[in-house]
This record gives structure tokens, sequence and C-alpha cells, in this order.
């Protein structure tokens, strides 16, 4: 192993939530590494299509956002951890103005549509359907300037150091398959969600929440972890990707239709194709199932919609859609829901202090309070604002917490060639991986998103004997 290196705070991820961290850090004079596992610029913030809620209009605007996400959350999230968010929600949408992020405009103004669980138009977006990317651009360009920060990528935590109860640091592993190890005052975890457990996800390769298990071997509160965000309408067709099909389709007017041409959202919610994320991911489902068990399609609509062009307004999905022969404008699109957020997580406070001494959490890994359930209302899981007193938050009962046995290095054997030959040089063997597809099968089958709680139990006891 190389020689130990320091620095004063290490943060593993490069999404929304790492860089912005690491320039918030970077802004009160600290140095900071950043590391990922992957090419910096993929990770899920990079596939956000939709937009961010932002309350910019005065302090009523605020309130009823407020509102908004502690209902979204079925009243089960923490208000004061929402509250936090969308009272600093301004301030950021004006920090990523001031460092270049180019949200659409209207006559000059920012664009403000509406998605699902809102009362009134507060969603700005970047280049149609393309927010997450915009955001991530803006804030790697801005974090590349900083001379505070250095960027490493293709570079993959295996584990936290643990010494005398705190978090030291982190061990490390290189494109070159050479591990390291990095000493650090504290450590962020901001390495993203896990919704490579699920056969059918949104997320890209990367979200196989490494940053997760390595927190709860260490010892930190894991909670929330049975709430896991199906998205609505991801595309369904043989054989591709389940590609997000954004909810601002809906908003833009988009119908959802069974299989008999119904409208059926109404039976379901007032607010019809608006509804919250989980009330029109289970009616989804539902309306798939037929008499004997049989899946029958179900179709997103926007043929109706004139108002808005969508090669337009949604570029890049109408790319995608193309490809496969489809258009927006004349097809029915058929959709069913995926995995696609992750609320639970690493258990934090307001300020992003973790269980552990000295570390932190932050974004899709950490477990915030807001919002909670399978709900979300296009709100960050929070921001880590820059440097904050080392000491750990008030230990409380943690919830239901059934975690799976991410047994070490799993991952790393799909996203970083070179690490399988170093693991079979060590171990003698590669990991199984028949038993991650048993879990894929199972969770899907018999505990997916349309039960009141995922039940982890026996997709658990399968994975541990699958992966060793």
């Amino acid at each position: 192993m190389a020689e130990v290196q320091e620095t004063e705070f290490l943060i593993v991820g490069a999404g929304i939530a790492g860089l912005r961290a690491a320039i918030g850090l970077a802004l009160d004079g600290a140095r900071v590494l950043v590391v990922t596992k992957e090419a910096l610029g993929e990770s899920n913030t990079n596939y956000a299509q939709g937009g961010i809620a932002v309350a910019m209009s005065g302090e009523e605007d605020v309130a009823l956002h407020l509102d908004d996400t502690v209902n979204a959350g079925d009243r089960l999230g923490d208000r004061e951890a929402a509250r936090v968010l969308v009272e600093e929600g301004p301030l950021r949408v004006e920090e990523l103005l001031r460092w270049g992020t180019d949200f659409d405009r209207e006559g000059g103004r920012l664009m403000l549509t509406r998605e699902g669980a809102h009362s009134c138009n507060r969603i700005l977006h970047a280049q149609g359907d393309a927010t997450g990317a915009e955001i991530g651009r803006s804030l790697l360009r801005q974090a590349r300037s900083m001379p505070k920060i250095t960027l490493r990528e293709w570079t993959t935590t295996v584990g936290l150091t643990i010494e005398d109860g705190s978090t030291v640091g982190v061990k490390l592993l290189d494109k070159d398959g050479e591990l390291s190890q990095v000493r650090a005052q504290a450590v962020l975890l901001a390495s993203g969600g896990a919704g490579q457990v699920y056969s059918d996800t949104t997320n890209p390769a990367v979200a196989t929440g490494d940053g997760i298990a390595m927190a709860f071997r260490a010892g930190a509160e894991i909670a929330d972890m049975e709430f896991y965000q199906f998205h609505p309408t991801a595309l369904s067709l043989p054989n591709v990707p389940r590609f997000l099909l954004s909810e601002a389709l809906r908003g833009e007017g988009a119908y959802l239709r069974n299989a008999r041409g119904e409208r059926f959202m109404e039976r379901y919610h007032p607010l019809l194709e608006l509804a919250s994320r989980d009330v029109v991911a289970r009616a989804i489902t539902r309306e798939g199932m037929g008499a004997t068990d049989e899946a029958l399609p179900v179709y997103l609509d926007m043929r109706h919609v004139t108002k808005t062009d969508p090669a337009t307004r949604f570029p890049g999905i109408s790319r995608f859609l193309g490809q496969h022969g489809l258009d927006l404008r004349r097809d029915l699109i058929p959709v069913r829901p995926a995995a696609h957020y992750l609320m639970g997580g690493v258990r934090r406070d307001v300020h992003g202090r973790t269980s552990l001494p000295r570390l932190y959490a932050a974004g899709e890994v950490a477990c915030t309070g807001v919002p909670t359930g399978w709900r979300a209302i296009h709100c960050s899981k929070g921001w880590y604002s820059g440097r904050e007193r080392l000491k750990p938050c008030p230990r409380r009962r943690p919830s239901v917490h059934i975690l799976p046995r991410l047994r070490r290095y799993w991952h790393l054997c799909r996203t970083l060639p070179a690490f399988g030959r170093v693991f079979n040089d060590r171990c003698g063997r590669m990991p199984d991986y028949s038993g991650m597809r048993r879990v894929w099968r199972l969770r899907w089958s018999r505990y997916g998103q349309s039960s009141a709680k995922i039940q982890w139990g026996p997709a658990v006891h399968w994975w541990s004997c699958g992966i060793s």
C-alpha cells in the first residue's frame, strides 16, 4: 500500500452534493480532495431531467412550499429539515446563477413550471430536460477553477478509516488497482444512491449504494432504508434501459392512459396526473395488472398538447424516443414505474453530521428526513454548506433500517475492470452475481413499489448467500 496522504477535508462523490460542498469549503480556505469512482460528470446528477423546486417569490411562497413539501412526504418527514431546505433554496439558486448555471428563461425571466404535488409553478429547468447536467457542468467548472480543490476521478473509496470511534480518513483504490490511504480532518459522503439494487431503475451503473455500505460497516446509523421512491414514468420497451420520462411532461399536460385507452388517474387522486409520485406509480402498477395477473401496457399520451413543442421543450427525451421510433407528438409512449431515488441512507442532522464523529453525509446517500416515505417533491436532500463543528449529532433510536448486506468490493468489480484482477489475485475468485440477480427478481416480483413498505428479509438472506 502506498504511503498515507493527508488533506483537510475529503469528499466521496462528485455529483451536485459533493461539488457544492467542495466549493463551500474551498471558499472558507480549506484544502479539499474530491474522489469519484467514475469519470467526473458521471453521477445521478447528470441524468436528472426535471428541475429544482424553489420558492422565489418571497415569504408567502416559502411557507406554501414548506407545506407542499411536508404534505408530499405524507407528513412523515422532519419539518425542521424541510424548513431549512425551502428557506435556503433561493440562496442556493442565486449561487448557481453566479457560477454560470444557465436556467431556462422566458421573456428574460426565469421560467417556472409546475410538476407533481406542487400547488403552483416553482420548478426551474435548464435546457428543457437536462437540468442536472447543466448544474453539474457549472459546479464542475467552478470547482476546477479553485486551486484549493483537487479532483481525482476513477478512484474508488473502499472503506472508512476509524480510530478511537472517529473517522480519520478513507482507503482508496485507483484505476491501476493500487490501494492507498488518505487522512483528513473530516470526511463527507456524497456518493449517491443505490438504484442498481433493483432490476428496473432509472439510475446509472454507478448507483450501487457503496457509501451507505461503508458507513454501515463503520458503525454509522442508517435510517429509512425501506423508503425507496419509484418514478412513475420510465420508458417500457423490451431490451431498452428504463429511460426516465420526466414528470415535467405531465406538468405540460400529458395524460396517462391504460390498455383500453382510458384516462384513469381520476380514480386515484384529485390532482390526477400531478399527484405525488407514489400515488401515480401505484396507479400505473394497478392499471398494468390484468385479471389473471398478465402485464398490460400503460401509456403516456402527449398527442393532444399543442401549446408546447415537445422537440423544443424536451430535446433529450425526444431524441432518445426518436432513436426507438417514437414521437411524443404522434405516439402513445409505453411507461412503467422504476426505482429512482432513495429516501433513506446514512442518518444525519441539518448540519450534515452523522452519528460518527468527523463523518458527514449529503445528497442521496444521506437520510435527511426531507421528504420521507416514497414521495419526493423535486427538492435536493440538502446542501452541506461548509465547515461545521466536528461533533456528532445527537443519537436517537433509528427507524427501521433493514440494510442489505452489501459485501465488500462487489460493486467495484462492475465499475472498475482493473479491480477485478486485483480481487481475483487476493481472494482466489470473483464474486458470484447470481445472488444479486435473484434479489432483483424477488424484490421486483414480491416486494415491489405497490407494497406499503419494502420487506428486505428474504432478499438479505439470498444476497448474503450469493455474494461473499
